[in-house]
C-alpha cells in the first residue's frame, strides 16, 4: 500500500473515496463544508435528518455527489469540528474510516482531516493515526485456507490532503514513517497468527535470516541446542527439553550508527507453542499459546520497520525461543538448573517458562555492551487481570529508560503502564533450595515475573514489557494484533539522532 501527501482543490481530486469529518451538533469540517456548497446543502440536510449523527466513530458513505470528482463521499463522525477533539475520539474516527472504506471496496482513498483540531496533538501525529488505522485495517490471513481469495485486497493508496505546504511536509513524514511500521505491524501479525506446527523455533531463525539476506545493514546469527549448552545456557534449555523441536537463539545486528555507538537492544519471548509443560494449562483456548511468541514476532516486526526507515541506529534485535511441551525428558516442577550467569532456578512452575529463556537471553546480551534493554513477553496472565486488553504492562530498572518508551506509547497510540519494582516483591522469589524460585506465589504476578528478569539485568538499563494483554484478540477477531511493534518503532524514532 502506497501513502502519500498532497495539496490542492478538493473537488478537483479524483479518488475512489473522499472523506470529510462531521460533528454531533450538526457542524461541518471546513472540507465538508465545501462539498456541501457544491452539492446544494446535501451533507448538511443528512445531518439535520439523522442519517449520521456525528458521534466518533460514526460513517455515511456516499456516492455520486455533486460537484466533485470523488466516486464516494464518507462522512466521519469525530463529535465536534470546531474544537479540539480527544486524541482517544480521532483514533476511534481513523479506525471506522479504515473499516468502511475496507468494506466498500475502494482502490483508494483521500482523507481531508488534518485540519481537525485534537487536544495535545500535531499534523504529523494525526497524519500518523490515519494512516497507521488504514494500514492496519487493510489486513487479511488466509495463508492457509483452501479457498484463500487470489485477489489482492483493493485499497491500494491512500492519500492524505493537505491543506499547506507546511502541513504537507509534516504528513509527508508521516507517510514514510507510517508505511514502514504498517510493514512492520502486518509481518508481526502473519507471523501470531502462523500455527505451531508451522511456527517452529527454527522457523523464526529462517525469517530472520530472509530478512538480514533481503537488507545489507543487517547479519543475523543463530545459535542451536549445542551452542547454547556450551555457553551455559541451562534455564533456556529446560524449557525445550520435552519438546521435539529445537531451541533457537537468534540475534539480528542492525548497524545504521558510528561504530563506537552503543546499540539498543530488543528481545523477544518466541515460545512457539507453550502446552505449560509438565505443569499443563488447561485445555480451554490452549490453541492461543501459539500467540506465546509475539514478543518475537514484534521483534522482527520492528527490526522490518527498522530496516525500510534506514535510521541512523546501532540495534540488535534478539529473539530467545523454544517449544514448552510435557515429554519424557521434559523439566519437572521442583527441578533446579543453572542459568548463564551461573544463578541457580527452582522451577517450580514450567508454565513460567519465559522468564526461564529471557533471563539467559538477557545475560547474553551483555556482550553487546548496550545503551539500553527492551525485552517483549507475553509473560503473565496476571498482567491481563491487572490492565486488561487495552494497555502493556512495563518494568523498569531505569526510569529516564521507562519515561522514554511510555512517551513513545503515546505518540504511537500503543500504550504502557510503568508497575513498581522493589525489595519487598523480591522477596517473594526466595527458594529455600536455589538462589531464586521462577515464581513469587499468587499475588502481583506480573510484578514478581519483572523481579525475576531484573536479577539478570543489572549491567545494563533495562525495561520489560509485557504484553499478554494486548499481543492478541480472542472470540470472533481472534487474531494476533501486532503490538507493540508501533511503540518499538516510535522508541527507536526517538532514540536515532
Amino acid at each position: 500500500m502506497e501513502f502519500i501527501a498532497k495539496t490542492g482543490e478538493l473537488e478537483n481530486q479524483p479518488t475512489a473515496c473522499l472523506v470529510v469529518a462531521v460533528g454531533e451538533k450538526g457542524e461541518l469540517s471546513p472540507a465538508a463544508k465545501r462539498i456541501d456548497q457544491g452539492a446544494d446543502g446535501l451533507l448538511a440536510s443528512l445531518l439535520k435528518a439523522g442519517d449520521i449523527n456525528g458521534k466518533a466513530g460514526q460513517t455515511l458513505m456516499l456516492h455520486r455527489v455533486a460537484g466533485i470528482r470523488a466516486e464516494r463521499v464518507l462522512l466521519a463522525g469525530v463529535s465536534q469540528c470546531d474544537t479540539a477533539i480527544s486524541q482517544a475520539d480521532f483514533i476511534k474516527a481513523a479506525r471506522a474510516i479504515a473499516t468502511a472504506i475496507k468494506q466498500a471496496g475502494c482502490k483508494d482513498a483521500l482523507l481531508a482531516l488534518c485540519d481537525q483540531p485534537v487536544v495535545d496533538a500535531d499534523n504529523y501525529w494525526k497524519a500518523r493515526q490515519l494512516l497507521q488505522a488504514a494500514g492496519e485495517g487493510n489486513y487479511r490471513f488466509d495463508q492457509l485456507k483452501s479457498s484463500k481469495s487470489s485477489k489482492p485486497l483493493p485499497l491500494r493508496k491512500v492519500a492524505l490532503l493537505a491543506s499547506s505546504r507546511a502541513q504537507a511536509t509534516q504528513c509527508s513524514r508521516a507517510c514514510s514513517h507510517a508505511q514502514a511500521i504498517v510493514s512492520g505491524i502486518h509481518t508481526a501479525r502473519d507471523l501470531g497468527n502462523l500455527p505451531g506446527n508451522f511456527c517452529t523455533p527454527s522457523y523464526l531463525a529462517t525469517r530472520a535470516r530472509g530478512l538480514a539476506k533481503k537488507h545489507k545493514t543487517l547479519t543475523c546469527k543463530v545459535l542451536d541446542e549445542k551452542q547454547m549448552r556450551e555457553l551455559g545456557m541451562h534455564s533456556l534449555l529446560s524449557v525445550s527439553a520435552g519438546s521435539a523441536q529445537g531451541a533457537r537463539l537468534i540475534t539480528m545486528e542492525y548497524k545504521g550508527g558510528k561504530k563506537a555507538d552503543k546499540p539498543i537492544v530488543l528481545l523477544g519471548k518466541g515460545i512457539t507453542f507453550d502446552s505449560g509443560g509438565i505443569s499443563l494449562k488447561p485445555g480451554a483456548a490452549m490453541d492461543e499459546m501459539k500467540y506465546d511468541m509475539c514478543g518475537a514476532a514484534s521483534v522482527l516486526g520492528a527490526m522490518t520497520t527498522l530496516c525500510e526507515l534506514g535510521l541512523p541506529l546501532n540495534v540488535v534485535g534478539m529473539i530467545a525461543s523454544a517449544e514448552n511441551m510435557p515429554g519424557p525428558t521434559a523439566t519437572k516442577p521442583g527441578d533446579i538448573v543453572t542459568s548463564m550467569s551461573g544463578k541457580t532456578i527452582e522451577i517450580l512452575n514450567t508454565d513460567a517458562e519465559g522468564r526461564l529463556v529471557l533471563c539467559d537471553a538477557l545475560t547474553y546480551a551483555e556482550r553487546f555492551k548496550p545503551a539500553a534493554v527492551v525485552d517483549i513477553a507475553t509473560l503473565t496472565g496476571a498482567c491481563i487481570v491487572a490492565l486488561g486488553h487495552h494497555i502493556s504492562g512495563m518494568i523498569s530498572n531505569n526510569d529516564a529508560l521507562a519515561s522514554k518508551l511510555s512517551s513513545a506509547g503515546k505518540v504511537s497510540a500503543d500504550p504502557v503502564w510503568q508497575l513498581p519494582m522493589n525489595a519487598d516483591y523480591q522477596k517473594q522469589l526466595d527458594s529455600n533450595f536455589a538462589d531464586i524460585a521462577n515464581i513469587g506465589g499468587p499475588g502481583a504476578g506480573t510484578i514478581t515475573a519483572g523481579c525475576f528478569l531484573a536479577r539478570f539485568a543489572e549491567k545494563f538499563d533495562w525495561a520489560h514489557l509485557d504484553i499478554a494483554g494486548t499481543a492478541w484478540v480472542s472470540g470472533a477477531n481472534k487474531g494476533a494484533t501486532g503490538r507493540p511493534v508501533a511503540l518499538l518503532s516510535q522508541f527507536l524514532l526517538d532514540s536515532a539522532p
